[in-house]
């Protein structure tokens, strides 16, 4: 429908520019072509999940390599959109990640953006299969494993942070796991080798201090396939020289809308701790700290570490569509406040992390929020532009200096990189990591569908090759349809999350026999001896229901999804770059409406659904309606494009009720989502 853009490098006046040029190192790693790659495509079978080892404590789960789950339905049509927008096509139209990049061995941009358009690219290209993508990818890897000097450090040698490299890790591990290309576990060992020898002298700072936990991720990972005991000794002194973030929420301090003058931005403390430990994508992947460190410790403080998190940042911050505000900084719990894409992203990963280490059916209901109201939220339909921050009570996208805590006016517009480049590199990793995460295979040797989308399975359980194809609507619809086919009759157990929001409506049957009542909030277990063509149906209840948010006021859900009122869009164009222009979308309705709902008439929400396109989160094929009542409210205004605080509930209106449409979050790009209530 729209468009994208390629703004200046205009905000965080507090970040140091990272990276200049970059020159192919001095000695690298023996070459492979990608024709040359005995695992240039995806592997020629299965691989099995990888499981913690010794003295590691053992995850509830274990992620399924790359390339074992692949989209279909319209999860496939999602991500054939990406690919067909920026992120098929960002090297191409972006200097920072084109031909000049440092990360390909230019003198271009040579921190964080290379290793971001890996991170997303790599599983993007390997779960469509496609060829195009998997070519791009390519180019990136096989300069990054051939950067490699005796020292061995890698990357470019005018930039020796070690934040980014966290992320080209990420990327590498991903890539190993898809492809087993043999270049990478002996690149990660000396790597990590040269980690530990250097980091007593040259410690973590600033954003890699306060992002270890994605250091640790990939140390773990290798320890798992090597054994290697050093390399817990290097994720004990990442864990020391990083931000203590479990310490920083038992006393959580940042309780309010975080200011400029609070962080000392403009006496040049935009990297002190103070910034760092309230900047919101810091504290996305953050969420995972508890978690990952638990692996190392066992002790069940460090895995309910999360919760910890996710109920202050809820509580202080929490906003209506799964996220808690930082447009960049903490910005308290007014829906009118944004989020960064960046921060929707790493918190996505954080869940998805978490949720594989501590097996809790709660993250996947986080996730399923997220993944299906803040993800698409924030994307136009073709995904050839993006915004920097996101608001669920969005009532104009124009160059305005309000509500944003620390950014500038170009944050909330759709476009190439609006306000700051990161997020144009680092939106590509969310639907491919949410698919990857889809499945996991349990401690006891079986499977897990611990998230809802249609897709296809193919993995080794107990030494036998296992075909699951799962059919659904899902998040539009309630009904989810699995035909498991194990190449040869296979005992094991399936576990199945039931959301807390089923509550005990919820329903599973097995080649149409009914099975016991599942528990909300929990993993139902199917234990039994599957054959080919066994069928597993799961219903769940997808009744509208209320929650309770900012002055009282509410947002409706239905299943995962949360529902808005979509304003009349009227979009600009800012800045022609074709496929990848800017535009500003301003308000050609109204849009100040009080509802007529409460938790008593909840259940009279009229539901209307009809057929999803191949864009599923747009307002031309919604999908799912729902019809409130309700009356405009005069007094509730836009200040600067910005709608003002929600009014404290329950309000009165002399207006006239009006029956109003609303639409699943991500299909309204104007959207009132968090409501005050008619006082009845």
């Amino acid at each position: 429908m729209i468009r994208r853009p390629s703004l200046p490098t205009s905000r965080r006046r507090f970040l140091k520019q990272a990276g200049a040029a970059a020159l192919v190192s001095s000695v690298s790693l023996q070459r492979y072509s990608a024709q040359a790659l005995p695992g240039a495509g995806l592997a020629a079978s299965p691989r099995p999940a990888v499981k913690n080892r010794a003295p590691l404590a053992p995850n509830a789960f274990s992620t399924l390599p790359l390339g074992s789950i692949r989209p279909t339905g319209w999860l496939r049509a999602q991500m054939e959109v990406q690919a067909n927008g920026l992120g098929g096509h960002l090297d191409e139209i972006w200097a920072d990640v084109g031909p000049n990049s440092g990360w390909l061995g230019g003198k271009g941009e040579s921190w964080e953006r290379g290793p971001y358009f890996m991170d997303g690219l790599i599983p993007l290209a390997y779960q469509l299969d496609d060829s195009r993508l998997k070519a791009k990818a390519q180019k990136y890897l096989d300069w990054t494993l051939g950067s490699q000097t005796t020292t061995g450090m890698f990357g470019p040698a005018s930039n020796d942070d070690w934040w980014p490299r966290m992320v080209a890790l990420k990327a590498l591990t991903q890539y190993e796991e898809a492809t087993g290309d043999p270049r990478v576990i002996p690149l990660m060992s000396r790597y990590f080798e040269c980690q530990l020898k250097t980091l007593p002298t040259r410690p973590l700072r600033d954003w890699g201090k306060f992002r270890w936990q994605d250091n640790a991720l990939s140390v773990i990972w290798l320890y798992n396939r090597t054994g290697d005991a050093k390399l817990l000794d290097l994720a004990k002194l990442l864990h020391k020289q990083g931000f203590d973030w479990e310490a920083n929420y038992a006393n959580f301090r940042y309780t309010e809308r975080i200011t400029p003058e609070f962080i000392k931005l403009n006496e040049g403390q935009g990297l002190g701790d103070t910034a760092l430990a309230t900047h919101g994508v810091n504290n996305g992947q953050a969420l995972k700290t508890g978690p990952v460190w638990s692996q190392v410790t066992g002790e069940k403080s460090d895995r309910d570490g999360l919760r910890v998190m996710l109920g202050a940042l809820d509580k202080y911050h929490g906003l209506p569509n799964g996220m808690f505000s930082c447009d960049e900084h903490l910005g308290g719990p007014n829906p009118s406040q944004g989020s960064e894409l960046c921060t929707v992203v790493e918190t996505m990963f954080s869940l998805e992390q978490s949720l594989a280490i501590t097996g809790e059916p709660w993250i996947g209901d986080r996730l399923e929020r997220v993944a299906y109201n803040a993800l698409p939220g924030t994307f136009t339909d073709n995904m050839w532009a993006h915004q920097y921050n996101q608001e669920p009570n969005q009532v104009e996208v124009s160059l305005h200096s309000k509500p944003w805590t620390t950014d500038g006016p170009e944050s909330n517009i759709y476009g190439l990189e609006p306000n700051f480049g990161c997020c144009t590199a680092n939106f590509h990793q969310g639907w491919p990591k949410l698919t990857a995460s889809l499945w996991m295979a349990s401690e006891d040797d079986g499977l897990a569908a611990v998230a809802y989308a249609p897709c296809e399975v193919h993995t080794i359980v107990r030494g036998t090759a296992v075909h699951v194809a799962e059919e659904t609507e899902y998040p539009f619809r309630g009904a989810i349809r699995l035909r498991v086919n194990p190449a040869s009759a296979l005992n094991f157990p399936l576990r199945l999350r039931i959301p807390e929001w089923a509550g005990s409506a919820a329903t599973i049957h097995v080649n149409g026999e009914a099975q016991p009542a599942p528990q909300a909030a929990s993993f139902a277990t199917v234990k039994r001896t599957w054959k080919t063509g066994d069928v597993v149906e799961i219903r769940f209840p997808l009744t509208p229901r209320i929650a309770r948010g900012f002055k009282e006021s509410i947002s409706i859900d239905r299943g995962p999804l949360v529902f808005s009122y979509p304003i009349g869009e009227d979009w600009v164009k800012l800045r022609d770059r074709k496929e990848a222009s800017d535009w500003q979308v301003f308000p050609s309705s109204q849009w100040n409406y009080a509802l007529a709902v409460s938790d008593n008439n909840a259940h009279e929400i009229e539901v209307t659904e009809a057929e999803i396109g191949e864009t599923p989160f747009t307002l031309k094929t919604p999908g799912v309606k729902l019809g409130v009542k309700g009356r405009r409210l005069p007094s509730w205004r836009a200040v600067d494009g910005v709608a003002e605080p929600v009014p404290q509930s329950p309000v009165t209106s002399d207006q006239e009720e009006e029956q109003l449409s609303l639409v699943p979050y991500a299909a309204a790009k104007l959207r009132i989502t968090a409501f005050p209530v008619l006082k009845s």
